[in-house]
């Protein structure tokens, strides 16, 4: 299917990006091109192992300029951690049992004015369990006290919050690593009680940040990632995004047709080489009717 006129992008940082804090190639010039091309964007990201202002530090350091404050509607990095601040402030709880790092929860717990006197009280048992990228949190005794937490019911059964359930990453020795999704299924496995994901691949998540764009009267959303899976399933499939998969990061030969999931609609060799694609085909026809006049925005 030919490529629909695009609207807007939703850009995935690990992987697509960068990998740890290296840019992938050219890809800071080519976020300079599309910010001088006005099609909008938000980077969406799944990475738990950092704060998001942390985040957004490194990404400077890296070269990428990166716009917007937290919690405004014009804010440019949009991650899963700002979806569980947002959850954890909604259900009014007070002592979630966190596998994220320092830097992690510090985010999470600005929802929570009361967490550090709930945290000091051990009369008090966890209301919650919440779950992201955290390797040094990934051994047996916060795993089995997450677990019982999840067993506990106390007295209903207690929230299982999950940044993403991404199996692998691409680490900076560039070997993949096990991501949280292993250690969220196992305890889905033991404690019999699914986790409520709030990233990618979430229609929530897509919503919320579609929510904060300005949108022309017309086109497609493109999603672009390097996960097949956690970039562009369900909710990106339910939201009729148009699913950009890059051949950098995470990405393996053959990931565009593995059994079970539902192909990409697009192609790329990275980042790079979608922006120069895509400025190349639309912007000449952007003062035009063109090919987008057609393609209704899906939300």
């Amino acid at each position: 299917m030919p490529r629909p006129h695009i609207a807007a992008l939703l850009i995935d940082l690990s992987g697509t990006l960068h990998v740890g804090s290296t840019p992938a190639p050219h890809a800071v010039s080519a976020i300079e091109k599309l910010r001088q091309s006005h099609i909008p964007f938000r980077f969406c990201t799944n990475t738990s192992k950092e704060s998001t202002d942390d985040l957004k530090g490194r990404l400077k350091r890296m070269g990428f300029e990166v716009r917007g404050s937290r919690d405004s509607e014009e804010e440019e990095v949009w991650s899963s951690l700002g979806a569980v601040k947002r959850v954890l402030a909604s259900k009014g709880l007070r002592k979630p049992y966190f596998i994220l790092t320092e830097s992690a929860v510090e985010e999470c717990v600005s929802a929570i004015p009361s967490y550090r006197q709930a945290l000091e009280d051990e009369g008090l048992s966890y209301d919650a369990v919440v779950i992201g990228l955290a390797p040094e949190r990934f051994h047996y005794d916060a795993m089995n006290t997450a677990f019982r937490t999840l067993i506990s019911r106390n007295p209903e059964q207690v929230p299982f919050i999950a940044t993403h359930k991404a199996k692998y990453i691409r680490t900076p020795d560039g070997q993949l690593s096990l991501g949280p999704g292993p250690f969220v299924t196992a305890l889905e496995h033991a404690s019999g009680v699914n986790a409520e994901v709030l990233g990618k691949p979430s229609k929530e998540f897509f919503e919320t940040v579609i929510g904060s764009i300005q949108l022309p009267d017309s086109g497609r959303i493109a999603v672009i990632g390097d996960d097949v899976e956690a970039d562009f399933g369900e909710g990106a499939i339910e939201l009729g995004l148009w699913r950009v998969l890059v051949k950098t990061g995470k990405y393996r030969v053959g990931d565009e047709s593995k059994p079970g999931i539902t192909p990409p609609d697009e192609v790329q060799d990275s980042f790079a080489s979608f922006i120069d694609s895509l400025l190349a085909s639309q912007l000449g026809r952007r003062d035009g009717a063109g090919e987008g006049s057609s393609h209704k925005s899906h939300v």
